[in-house]
């Protein structure tokens, strides 16, 4: 029962509501759902459209590669190296000793096939891009890759084995899609 005071208005019982306590909160509640109505489109308008999303995979057919040979891809704008490496240089790229590296990690946590090395081509030092992609293009004193701009040298890895370079090359996230294609991103 509510209770009455001297200038004859209702008073709250302990723990009691009054239709103006719930006038404040639906307000508030619609409020809060207009904000939000409001505002979606300005936050759905930052998420990236559907061509950027389009260039966040790219697949790769790698039945035309054949052993020793090197391609390059684009994938979001960086020019990513593919390798399908020689049984040669597989076993001069596990056979290193991880001491000697400025930045050691073994050939296995580079690769998830030993035949197919993919890594981002561009060297950590300034951003050039590293030759040793194509047959004539000096590959540096390890065989693999060797940035002209500052002398950076990598191994048949990726690995940076000498010159100014603070790590190896940078792998991208990828996966082989079946014995045939990768798909990078």
């Amino acid at each position: 029962m509510a209770e009455h005071t001297s200038s004859g208005g209702p008073t709250l019982e302990e723990g009691g509501e009054t239709r103006r306590d719930f006038l404040y909160l639906a307000t508030g509640a619609m409020a809060a759902a207009g904000t939000v109505i409001a505002i979606w489109p300005f936050i759905d308008f930052m998420n990236p459209s559907r061509d950027v999303l389009a260039l966040s995979t790219a697949d790769v057919d790698l039945s035309p590669i054949e052993v020793g040979q090197a391609i390059t891809v684009t994938w979001r704008g960086k020019p990513v190296f593919v390798r399908r490496r020689t049984a040669v240089e597989i076993e001069s790229a596990a056979n290193v000793n991880l001491a000697d590296l400025p930045d050691p990690q073994p050939d296995s946590a580079r690769v998830k096939k030993p035949e197919w090395l993919i890594q981002i081509g561009i060297c950590t030092h300034l951003g050039c891009i590293p030759l040793g992609q194509r047959p004539g293009d000096p590959r540096g004193d390890y065989g693999g890759w060797f940035c002209p701009c500052h002398g950076s040298h990598y191994d048949t890895s990726g690995r940076i084995r000498k010159g100014p370079a603070p790590r190896n090359l940078d792998l991208p996230p990828y996966q082989f899609v079946d014995d045939g294609r990768i798909r990078i991103g």
